[in-house]
């Protein structure tokens, strides 16, 4: 985590600002603990990605393995401590999802969605620059960077901490990446110029989302989806079609931008492996207030 990010995030639980204490810093924080000076929240930083979730316990009820690959690779006694102590506490609810987010890192890495990734490229581009963008899912970072070629600074949050690892890799000076979840972002009440959120709405409650990058916003939305909610049906209850999706951005205030008033159908090709390639066609909503 850079340290000048500090002053933008806040505590996920009661929305106060964060104290940091550093462990091992290189040209970022690479192990710490940020602890809330109101409610005593506490959040760690291992390997320079910062877990920003309500409930550790609960965040690794589903990642148990990732808690031992954490426990592993943390130095610090306070942090194994505050792991050993999650780990503890779990519950299982569900079957360990640390496999199924490893594999889908390896996809995205084999596969160069080359029509869609331009497409959001000329997209991008043609904007204004924009000094803030928040990028909801921004899995191993590939649109995070297009991002940060043309605007300000970038922040990226996913769930996936594997994700995380290689979205690091880019070492962009204007990105900086957490661990946190979309439905409880770790900014406050900051607003963004740009938010962006692709291909995500069939793996977070759509409405929910919906509200929280209408409250996000001072200027512009890019939103992108294929409505394959086989590939989040543990994930989302209300579903969303292109036309309620547009209708949606349309009631909170925003504007469509033209060339995207109408559904399109872009393609974003996944490798899964030598035999097996999934072809979606995304619809992409680009608004603004």
């Amino acid at each position: 985590m850079q340290e000048s990010s500090l002053q933008y995030i806040c505590c996920v639980k009661c929305g106060h600002s964060l104290e940091l204490e550093t462990f091992e810093k290189k040209n970022e924080i690479v192990e710490g603990l940020l602890t809330c000076v109101q409610c005593n929240g506490i959040y760690p930083i291992i390997m320079s990605i910062p877990i920003l979730v309500e409930d550790l316990s609960l965040f690794l009820s589903v990642r148990a393995k990732l808690g031992g690959y954490l426990l592993l690779n943390t130095k610090n006694p306070k942090i194994k401590l505050l792991i050993k102590k999650s780990l503890k506490n779990i519950k299982k609810i569900g079957d360990d999802t640390t496999d199924l987010e490893k594999t889908w890192v390896g996809i995205y890495k084999k596969s160069r969605p080359v029509t869609f990734e331009t497409k959001i490229k000329n997209v991008v581009n043609k904007l204004p620059k924009c000094d803030f963008v928040i990028e909801h899912g921004c899995s191993v970072g590939i649109i995070s960077k297009m991002m940060a070629r043309y605007h300000g600074m970038v922040f990226g949050i996913d769930k996936s901490f594997f994700a995380l690892l290689e979205a690091k890799k880019h070492k962009t000076k204007n990105t900086d990446f957490f661990l946190a979840d979309s439905l409880s972002v770790p900014f406050g009440a900051m607003k963004f110029d740009l938010v962006v959120a692709l291909n995500v709405l069939e793996l977070v409650e759509p409405l929910k989302l919906l509200k929280i990058i209408g409250r996000q916003t001072r200027k512009f939305v890019l939103l992108s989806d294929p409505y394959d909610y086989d590939r989040g049906k543990n994930s989302v209850k209300f579903r969303l079609d292109e036309k309620t999706l547009r209708s949606k951005i349309k009631q909170m205030g925003f504007q469509l931008i033209a060339g995207t008033v109408r559904p399109s159908f872009i393609l974003w090709k996944l490798r899964v492996n030598p035999r097996l390639e999934l072809i979606y066609r995304t619809d992409l909503i680009l608004a603004s207030l």
